[in-house]
């Protein structure tokens, strides 16, 4: 676990919609980081709010690659594990 990383997030968005990002990048930091995981309800649910804000799938892939540098953690496999 990395620790002290900003999470990346676009200059042009409003503070709803950066808490709607950072709960799903806390999230998925809790699918690695605690023992008991994270609720999978509550991960899916975090991923369609961050659907509502990140609508593009090249956005999407961004902030993807961008988090799991700075984390070491994955949106994608973490997201695509809670949908089995």
């Amino acid at each position: 676990m990395k620790t002290n990383y900003q999470y990346p997030l676009e200059p042009d968005w409003s503070a709803k919609d950066i808490e709607t990002v950072t709960t799903l990048y806390r999230h998925v930091e809790d699918a690695y980081e605690l023992p008991q995981g994270v609720n999978r309800a509550q991960l899916l649910a975090s991923y369609l709010q961050f659907k509502t804000v990140v609508d593009s799938k090249a956005l999407e892939k961004n902030l993807g690659r961008q988090f799991e540098q700075v984390s070491n953690y994955s949106i994608y496999k973490t997201v695509q594990a809670a949908k089995k």
